[in-house]
């Protein structure tokens, strides 16, 4: 599929096709999104789909993408133009049959997933839509009318009885925000599915909460679940299934085995048989602690991979505190001594709750790469402890002003739950460096870590020694070549590194005019080979910008 144009999308939701050549603008088109509205994950954008019909069709070559305000658009590749014939001249209300409130709240943040001529669609929505208001999960379309094929979960030939039923015990309406993958040769696509809701207090939905923190594999032309794998039952800590699941070849009894890999924010990788959803490597159930909260019923134990699968730590003490210098050292071990502690899957509860990893990490929406020659898995881990708390709602909070808390409603639980980083009072993580890592992962002859270096650095603190292994906090995934090349920004020092995929070591660096919180990509043309990124920060991790830079290979 070669259209000679580099197609970019940008948190408002405007699409502008570029010369990949020089940059230079060959069209654009602005849906005028209302930027000052509340959508339920801000501004978030994560690229396009494309699609390519017979060359008589009207439209052949089509740019399908969502809005950060849930409509489904496509446009004419060539001009930019709204391909008239797909739904209402070219857009498609995906919350339309909800109610109002799930209109306002639904936001479609990641690229349709195309297979065929069905473009499969995710949708996220604010936890305070009740799951009776919303419609499914993922929807597919045709893409060529725009018409709706299935979605899943199926709920046109079900009562509100039975979806109500379903939000106590299959997922509380579980979404799927993340993207997509398929496999078009067997007819799949494989969801990665977001925590129950509420995500913090599970009172209200007994059980492990089926589909949810899962990846769900579906038959892409009519939706029929084929399998699914759990990764977290009961889901209470926002461990939600948010990496792309990976589609590797494995080599197991000299057969090369088909396989999704699934990374989890708990810094575990398990592989999966692709067909049946069956573990490749061990995951055994351990028991895990219980709750303190009345009515919280925890689910006794959790999966847990192979030891070669646990590329983070489980267990954070407070001896282990980090600090620039002993009163910062003091007060990160005087905030980790007074948490509840015991480890990975401790449950919140009415005292601040130890989480670690935290919520940002381990292995987030940026994924995983993967070499097929050399059989390796390269991960950005995130090392940031975090702190939850579940507060009764009438009861105003006295920590509002903790940096980075963030509050959610824990809908009719009676709870709401705050939630921050672990830091010092100058901002720097109590949790031991390196805040990232980058991991080398080889799969031939069994699983085994091959490097692992610390990714990013802190501007702030590149003065103190030692920081160079810090690493930082960081979004952004990796890109690997078929030239033994691993492309990663995604630091909070908007620098794009090139490292040598079989060792780690760094052969090339450029300075970024804005923070690197994306996945770089790559193209060949005219014998000339192109890294690209979109440098356009992200929060307070990245420095914000609106660019797009281009690199080329010799």
């Amino acid at each position: 599929m070669q259209w000679g144009k580099l197609f970019v999308l940008t948190p408002t939701s405007r699409v502008l096709a570029l010369d990949p050549r020089n940059g230079a603008t060959i069209w654009s088109y602005d849906p005028q999104v209302p930027i000052d509205a509340y959508y339920s994950e801000g501004l978030t954008s994560r690229g396009v789909a494309l699609w390519e019909g017979e060359q008589s069709e009207i439209c052949s070559r089509r740019v399908l993408y969502g809005t950060v305000n849930a409509k489904l658009i496509a446009l004419d590749a060539t001009n930019g133009q709204l391909c008239a014939m797909f739904g209402k001249q070219g857009v498609v209300e995906t919350a339309a049959s909800g109610s109002d409130a799930s209109r306002l709240l639904t936001s479609i943040t990641s690229p349709p997933t195309i297979v065929g001529d069905v473009a499969i669609v995710g949708a996220t929505f604010s936890n305070s839509v009740a799951f009776k208001d919303r419609r499914a999960s993922v929807i597919a379309y045709d893409v060529r009318s725009g018409k709706e094929r299935w979605s899943y979960p199926r709920r046109e030939a079900e009562g509100m009885a039975t979806l109500e039923q379903r939000a106590v015990n299959e997922g509380a309406g579980a979404r799927v925000w993340s993207i997509i993958t398929a496999d078009p040769e067997r007819d799949m696509v494989f969801l990665p599915t977001a925590s129950a809701e509420p995500n913090y207090a599970g009172m209200g939905r007994p059980g492990p909460n089926a589909g949810a923190s899962s990846v769900v594999a579906l038959r892409a032309s009519t939706g029929e679940q084929i399998w699914e794998f759990q990764a977290v039952h009961h889901d209470l800590w926002d461990y939600d299934v948010a990496a792309p699941p990976m589609l590797v070849s494995v080599q197991r009894n000299g057969e090369n085995v088909p396989a999704v890999v699934v990374g989890t924010k708990s810094g575990v990788i398990f592989v999966l048989d692709r067909r049946t959803g069956l573990p490749l490597y061990p995951v055994t159930e351990r028991r895990v602690p219980l709750s303190t909260l009345v009515g919280e019923e925890v689910s006794p134990t959790q999966p847990f991979a192979d030891p070669a699968f646990v590329l983070h730590s489980h267990v954070l003490s407070a001896d282990s505190a980090f600090g620039i210098n002993d009163a910062e050292r003091a007060g990160c071990r005087t905030q980790l001594n007074a948490m509840r502690n015991e480890g990975l899957f401790t449950p919140p509860g009415l005292t601040e709750t130890l989480q670690w990893p935290g919520f940002w990490g381990g292995i987030n929406w940026d994924g995983m790469a993967w070499d097929p020659e050399s059989s390796t898995i390269f991960v950005a881990l995130k090392r940031l402890a975090t702190a939850v708390v579940l507060e009764p709602s009438n009861t105003p909070t006295k920590l509002q002003r903790l940096p980075g808390a963030e509050f959610f409603s824990q809908g009719s639980t009676g709870y709401v739950a705050r939630r921050r980083p672990v830091l010092s009072a100058l901002g720097v993580p109590c949790s031991p460096p390196p805040w990232s890592e980058l991991i080398a992962l080889g799969l031939n002859g069994g699983p085994r870590e091959l490097w692992r270096k610390p990714l990013g650095s802190v501007p702030w603190l590149n003065h103190l020694e030692g920081s160079a292994e810090w690493g930082s906090l960081t979004f952004g995934g990796a890109l690997v070549t078929g030239g033994g090349l691993l492309f990663i920004a995604s630091g909070q020092d908007d620098i794009l590194r090139a490292y040598d995929s079989r060792t780690g070591s760094v052969l090339w660096s450029a300075k970024l005019p804005a923070g690197g919180q994306a996945a770089p990509m790559t193209y060949t043309l005219d014998g000339k080979q192109y890294i690209v990124i979109a440098a356009g920060g992200r929060g307070n991790v990245g420095t914000p910008g609106d660019w797009i830079v281009a690199f080329s290979l010799p």
